[in-house]
């Protein structure tokens, strides 16, 4: 083949605008060796077909369960009308935020998911930096989720023991010690039966779709007596008793409805573990918020019903008021037995996702060299197809985080909290900087969003800014210690810890994602260079990206 031929050849396959190979899972040939769209050769087992994934996006959202096990949340915010209103208010917001992702992971599926997409958004000059604080903040903000999950379930445990004893008195280290025990089983499905998960989140899926139905007609056809309309759809300012105004009160609360849809990257993460990543995520992802946001209106219905006495799902004595709802729903113990089995199946199937979801999460940032010992944290297990390392450490960060609600009774507020602000706002940026650059370095995938982009991105952007802001709003007027909201400090926590490693690691030491290197080109540059390294870079220097690139050909 003459030159000619292979520049031309080159260019198709590079060009950004043509969409690279015309392939799924190679986006580039480097050195002889297929690389995947983070610019890497597979290494996890590409296992999950698209039915697999919607379990996963399910199961990890398990939004009906999410909505009922943080009703706490949302109840002190106008009571079942306060929790109706705020969900459709949240499922409508998601839906944008949707969209925007979804785009992304066509064009670019990689389980960097937004971390890589900011990179990539924001230009040959501010790529590396912005996207290594995006990787960290949605990676902080899954540790919280995870925290949270794991407590729901916790706490559904020790409901179940409590509702055949009725003289236990519950203590703060009980949780925590059901917490430990599901979460360390959970790391172990993943690590050691990672060929079965795929089947434990179809099962998850249909615990979540099947017990969702049973849950929902058991609750509707079992009480006595129901509540009244006015109660459900029109009781919020008698059923408001967080001090604040009515426009504020109900902002605040929409803080539910966001935990209920809050994971629409969730299933991003596990994007070079699907043959078909570019046509299946954004499908998945769909499914996720249409359907598990029907299923979570349904029942928030069927629960505002099922309440008889509000007073007895308030106070910080209350520590999982579903429980409460459901007894006084039923009236009978076993009934109630029944109910949190259902819930504490499907929320065991999300345990399991989000831990597999979490250690994505870290082991994309590692083998990037973004975390401390990276080289230990990007190594796969390939017989078990799971990075084994990264799954242990973030387990282990999950156990201290279990730990704050031994000394917080709001602690659970502020760890749905913290989750929801700083995913939002590792959502953002990669938005934000995607219109900066005028939309140019994304190839269009299968699911491209055209000359709406632009609309969708930025009405995204303005409502994850506008709800945020009440997200961080104190639970109740006035405050005091234990009502205060530490979001904003968490959020700017971890923005700090993310500067001081930066500067400790990342300016000498992070050569910035391999999709810069695939994604990235300078007009003026040839098409068969790296583009924006052409233009960073003095001549003749081997820049880190190029040394990092050279390694991977070598294994």
């Amino acid at each position: 083949m003459s030159n000619d031929n292979k520049t031309s050849s080159l260019e198709k396959n590079n060009n950004p605008e043509l969409g690279g190979l015309d392939s799924e899972i190679v986006a580039s040939v480097e050195g002889g060796v297929e690389v995947n769209a983070a610019g890497y050769r597979d290494q996890l087992k590409r296992q999950y077909n698209l039915i697999g994934l919607a379990g996963i996006a399910l199961t990890v959202d398990n939004a009906w369960a999410a909505l009922g096990s943080s009703i706490s949340v949302s109840i002190a915010n106008g009571g079942p009308t306060g929790l109706i209103y705020g969900l459709i208010v949240a499922v409508f917001y998601y839906s944008f935020i949707g969209l925007s992702l979804a785009e992304l992971a066509s064009s670019v599926p990689t389980a960097g998911g937004v971390y890589h997409w900011a990179t990539i958004a924001a230009g040959p000059k501010w790529g590396r930096a912005v996207g290594f604080f995006t990787g960290w903040i949605n990676f902080y903000g899954w540790m919280f989720d995870l925290a949270a999950l794991i407590q729901i379930t916790s706490n559904i445990l020790v409901q179940m023991y409590a509702t055949y004893h009725p003289d236990y008195v519950g203590e703060a280290w009980h949780v925590y010690v059901a917490y430990i025990l599901v979460l360390w089983i959970s790391a172990a499905v993943v690590i050691f039966a990672n060929k079965l998960v795929p089947y434990t989140q179809q099962a998850g899926m249909f615990f979540v779709l099947a017990g969702g139905i049973i849950t929902i007609i058991v609750i509707a056809a079992m009480p006595k007596q129901h509540a009244s309309n006015t109660f459900v759809w029109n009781s919020f300012e008698e059923n408001n008793v967080t001090g604040w105004v009515g426009g504020v009160a109900f902002l605040t609360g929409v803080l539910n409805g966001a935990f209920t849809v809050g994971t629409p990257d969730s299933i991003t993460h596990m994007a070079e573990e699907l043959p078909e990543p570019k046509k299946d995520i954004p499908k998945a992802i769909g499914i996720q918020i249409g359907l598990g946001g029907l299923y979570a209106f349904i029942f928030a219905i069927a629960l505002g019903y099922a309440i008889t006495d509000l007073e007895a799902l308030l106070g910080s004595s209350n520590n999982f008021p579903l429980a409460t709802i459901y007894a006084q729903a039923t009236g009978s113990n076993g009934a109630t037995f029944g109910l949190l089995f259902i819930i504490l199946l499907s929320s065991f199937c999300c345990c399991v996702g989000t831990v597999l979801t979490n250690s994505r999460i870290y082991w994309a940032l590692a083998r990037d060299n973004a975390v401390p010992f990276s080289p230990l944290f990007g190594k796969v297990h390939e017989s078990l197809s799971c990075p084994v390392y990264s799954t242990l450490f973030v387990v282990g960060v999950a156990t201290g985080l279990g730990a704050i609600p031994l000394g917080s009774p709001t602690a659970f507020i502020n760890l749905t909290g913290s989750f929801i602000l700083l995913t939002t706002v590792s959502y953002a940026i990669p938005f934000v900087a995607n219109m900066a650059t005028g939309r140019k370095y994304f190839p269009a995938g299968p699911f491209h969003l055209g000359k709406f982009g632009y609309v969708v991105n930025g009405l995204s952007v303005l409502f994850i800014v506008f709800f945020d802001i009440f997200y961080c709003f104190p639970f109740a007027y006035p405050t005091d210690v234990e009502t205060m909201n530490y979001n904003s400090v968490i959020l700017v926590g971890v923005v700090a810890l993310s500067a001081i490693w930066w500067v400790l690691h990342a300016v000498r030491n992070y050569p910035g994602p391999k999709v810069m290197h695939l994604y990235i080109h300078d007009d003026s540059a040839p098409l068969n260079q790296t583009g924006f390294l052409e233009k960073v870079r003095p001549k003749n220097k081997s820049s880190p990206a190029e040394k990092s690139i050279a390694g991977d050909r070598e294994q």
